[in-house]
């Protein structure tokens, strides 16, 4: 099946009771049983919920996976993950990375004994330097939040089977519509729900994607251990969402491209990191592993001051000021007072991410509209 359709037709079944084409929400908490044992396949809520199902299944299909799982958040899922490890395990990890994940290993798992090491993960080297026999587990983003770096998958996967580690892939950046890690070789990969997959941001979601049976039994007693679900109504949102994934991603990719090279060509701007440029570090692995290079774009004026970032992100009016990707709206965000501002200023600007970096998510609106945005916008801050 083609993705296209895999998008609009994946987890979605005729109600049998009344033929509804959508999924219906089902809201309840419990189910009635015609005796101690005897049900339905369903008996509480936390564990099992109709809806969810449906969009587990569907998360399945357009990741190319067996099995789907959805938590109450990106972050939801992303501890899921880390419940599998114990004290004393080690984790390689992208040292440019969403700061929530950021947070969450430092903040939390790292007092209870897990051990993390961050890597620019485009170099192959740097992920094998630190591979010793407490590794257990290498966590990816590709592209990476907010610089666009690109990770090998298939040739990080190829090493993880070497020393029996697990991978994740973040792939929330990309979307399903771009991307399929687990088709490189990859064991798990998570998604923000909230992002590309909702598309609309009126929700907060996460989700797991595993092919090994085991592995997703595993996750799966984590999920109703641990309780991070999502209700019936935001996995209703979340499967409406993908069924215009497809044509959204495709318009999220044209508008990206366009006011990339719009941007690139901009006498005001420093540089522009996009992956789509032929001169990315990454671009040839980029165009190998993704369909297209998506709506993400992050910039940095050649006027390097806060002055001047503040004033252009405040100066946009299609552009909304706001944390979070991903939404048919485009948005423009500042990493190191927003989205990263959780990780400490001395690590973000030995990884690149500066003080004035602005990262951009380019919706479906108009793409000349948007470049009239930005230029408005760029002019008040060269003017400053």
């Amino acid at each position: 099946m083609k993705k296209a359709t895999q998008f609009i037709h994946a987890g979605a079944h005729p109600d049998p009771s009344t033929g509804a084409i959508m999924t219906p929400i089902y809201q309840t908490s419990t189910y009635v049983q015609e005796a101690p044992g005897v049900h339905k396949g369903y008996e509480y809520a936390r564990s099992q919920n109709p809806t969810r199902f449906a969009l587990e299944e569907a998360l399945a299909v357009i990741e190319e996976g067996n099995f789907g799982l959805a938590f109450g958040s990106g972050v939801a899922a992303t501890d899921a993950v880390m419940k599998l490890l114990k004290p004393g395990d080690e984790v390689i990890a992208a040292n440019d990375m969403y700061g929530g994940t950021y947070r969450l290993f430092s903040k939390i798992y790292e007092k209870f004994g897990i051990v993390f090491h961050y890597v620019d993960m485009s170099l192959m080297g740097n992920i094998e330097a630190k591979i010793n026999p407490n590794t257990k587990l290498i966590w990816a983003e590709t592209p990476t939040n907010p610089l666009m770096n690109i990770a090998d998958i298939k040739a990080i996967a190829t090493l993880a089977k070497e020393n029996k580690l697990l991978l994740c892939v973040d792939n929330t950046f990309a979307s399903p519509a771009l991307q399929n890690p687990l088709t490189l070789g990859a064991d798990i990969v998570m998604h923000s729900a909230t992002k590309y997959l909702g598309g609309h941001s009126d929700v907060i979601q996460g989700a797991l994607v595993i092919n090994d049976k085991a592995l997703r039994d595993e996750l799966y007693f984590i999920q109703k251990s641990c309780g991070a679900v999502p209700g019936p109504m935001d996995c209703f949102l979340v499967l409406r969402g993908i069924k215009t994934l497809g044509i959204r991603m495709e318009r999220h990719s044209q508008n990206g491209e366009k006011i990339a090279h719009y941007l690139k060509a901009h006498p005001a701007v420093k540089k522009v990191y996009w992956p789509g440029f032929e001169d990315h570090p990454g671009h040839a692995i980029a165009k190998e592993q993704m369909k297209s290079f998506g709506g993400m774009i992050s910039f940095e004026l050649k006027n390097d001051s806060m002055e001047a970032a503040r004033k252009l992100l405040s100066s946009t009016h299609l552009f909304s000021l706001a944390e979070s990707l991903g939404g048919v709206e485009s948005l423009i965000n500042h990493p190191a007072s927003m989205t990263h501002a959780s990780i400490p200023r001395e690590e973000r600007i030995k990884n690149g991410l500066s003080d004035t970096l602005i990262r951009l998510s380019v919706g479906i609106e108009d793409a000349d509209d948007l470049i009239a945005d930005l230029e408005h916008a760029i002019q008040s801050a060269v003017n400053v």
